[in-house]
């Protein structure tokens, strides 16, 4: 059986989720929506298939069953509720919602529809995080009690200028936060279990031309006991990193390297360096290390990272779909990773440890401590 999808969003990512709607063999591509009229036919022209610019239109005249939603993240929401009222399955890129108030809205709606809802972290899916998650499951490291999750990368002007939403508070609902940490928070939170209590800050120390965060600080408490930092950073120039590692009660530590230089900028990057295990002291396992690497390097040769996970996940959510099994990152999932990106946010605009779990407060109109916790823009010296 093959469902009848479709995506909403043109954008860079887009691209990806597309190529892979048009070549999975549980899908036939039928549309795609986008903003504007000219951007929704060009895209769609490309794949053979009509483009719109209302989401309920377009569901209701071509049937269909299941979409991908790679909109801007205030939008997400809305456009999810929309499809939920019509039927479809969704699968929406990270993160879920920019704020609790709209991740319960779309969580809502999925479930008073009973539709699955599905979020983008297609990192879960790489081989070095696998063999760590496996390692976890069989105790191999005793019990975990320390998790570090480094991102040190670098977005320039020309970024923040490739899309007017990109940099602003109402059009991208946060900077290093809510657009490139959502990967490796969510990575910390499932290999870690439920958080209990985080404390943190940020800041822009060196990106004077956009509103939002380019770095942030955070330390936790896990409900285990466990402990965990977290240092997010979109401000060196070049970018080093994206790190998560997890040390254990018997000594041993595992960890991957997700990233080499910044993060990888869908539809923009033209080649990355492919996520390897570099860090490995499990008794009996350590020297497994280079051989893993040169595993990962060479199906990195045969399958562009880029996008090969992308797939790998898009072609999971449509075997749920059609098998009625939760997708292996679902709503619920993707809310618990807004609500630690939320804690940061309340935590500095509110001068103190914030305690799990986390209710929205739209009543404040601060966008979940944003507004109210700015903190000065640093400028560079002259």
């Amino acid at each position: 059986m093959r469902l009848r999808t479709a995506l909403i969003g043109c954008g860079k990512v887009g691209e990806t989720h597309a190529a892979a709607l048009a070549s999975l063999e549980a899908s036939e591509l039928v549309a795609v929506c986008d903003r504007t009229e000219e951007g929704a036919t060009e895209f769609g022209s490309r794949y053979g298939v009509p483009g719109y610019t209302d989401v309920a239109t377009m569901l209701r005249e071509q049937g269909v069953q299941a979409v991908s939603v790679c909109t801007p993240h205030p939008v997400h929401a809305a456009v999810i509720e929309v499809a939920a009222e019509h039927g479809a399955h969704v699968l929406v890129e990270k993160p879920l919602a920019a704020t609790l108030a709209d991740c319960d809205r779309a969580l809502d709606a999925c479930e008073r529809a009973g539709v699955r809802l599905g979020v983008v972290s297609q990192r879960r899916f790489y081989p070095p995080i696998a063999r760590m998650k496996a390692a976890l499951d069989a105790g191999k490291i005793g019990r975990p009690v320390l998790a570090t999750v480094d991102i040190l990368g670098w977005r320039d002007r020309e970024y923040y200028a490739s899309n007017p939403w990109r940099g602003t508070w109402a059009g991208e609902g946060g900077g290093v936060l809510v657009n490139q940490a959502p990967h490796q928070i969510d990575l910390l939170q499932w290999l870690m279990g439920p958080v209990e209590e985080l404390f943190g800050y940020w800041d822009n120390v060196n990106h004077p031309y956009v509103a939002v965060d380019d770095t942030a600080i955070a330390i936790l408490r896990f409900r285990s006991g466990s402990l965990g930092t977290m240092v997010l950073s979109n401000a060196q120039n070049p970018g080093l990193h994206g790190r998560v590692h997890v040390h254990g009660s018997n000594g041993a530590s595992i960890g991957t390297q997700t990233d080499f230089g910044s993060m990888f900028i869908s539809g923009m990057t033209s080649e990355v360096e492919p996520p390897v295990n570099d860090l490995w002291t499990i008794e009996g396992e350590a020297d497994l290390l280079p051989g893993w690497q040169a595993e990962d390097r060479r199906a990195a040769g045969e399958h562009d990272v880029m996008t090969w996970y992308h797939r790998l996940q898009i072609a999971d959510f449509l075997d749920a779909v059609l098998h009625d099994r939760p997708p292996a990152v679902d709503g619920a999932e993707g809310r618990k990773v807004v609500e630690i990106i939320t804690a940061v946010y309340r935590s500095q605009r509110d001068h103190r440890p914030v305690r799990f779990p986390l209710v929205p407060e739209p009543e404040r109109g601060d966008l979940d401590g944003r507004l109210t916790s700015r903190p000065r823009l640093l400028r560079p010296s002259p």
